[in-house]
């Protein structure tokens, strides 16, 4: 479900992707509102489900997980009972950080981060070809991430 965002809301979006922990006076200042007018419109747009949360962006490398695979997966099966089974185990493993069903040439797609290509080879090894129904893995290790970026474009 899509809702419509006027230009006042767009700016608004635009600036607490950039910087989440603006305040509402410096947010209404760059944005030309009041602060109670910016509280009211934030307030409405976190109600309506446009802002779900806010989180802090750390570095991986910092944190070690500085290697980031994809992993394409396919299934033995496409039922929804091995759809809600492979879900679960996604859900339950920390080094995922996306999964994705797609159209194609496999079912899944996910987006995991490791230590380095020794934790890469333990990842493989317990995560996917573990997971029920998995008949099939390819992975890709990112040598280089050109773009990166959880802001929308609006």
């Amino acid at each position: 479900m899509t809702i419509s965002l006027d230009d006042v809301d767009r700016r608004l979006l635009r600036v607490l992707q950039g910087d989440g922990r603006i305040t509402n006076a410096d947010l209404a200042k760059r944005c030309h509102l009041s602060p109670a007018a910016c509280h009211e419109r934030i307030k409405r747009l976190r109600d309506r489900g446009v802002i779900t949360g806010y989180a802090a962006l750390l570095d991986p490398a910092m944190v070690d997980r500085a290697l980031l695979i994809f992993v394409e997966v396919v299934l033995d099966r496409t039922t929804g009972e091995a759809f809600a089974d492979f879900a679960l185990a996604v859900a339950r493993a920390p080094e995922i950080l996306e999964c994705h069903m797609v159209a194609g040439g496999f079912d899944y797609l996910i987006k995991a981060r490791v230590r380095d290509m020794e934790a890469y080879r333990g990842f493989l090894g317990d995560i996917p070809v573990k997971m029920p129904d998995v008949r099939e893995t390819r992975t890709y290790a990112v040598l280089e991430e050109v773009k990166n970026t959880v802001s929308l474009p609006l």
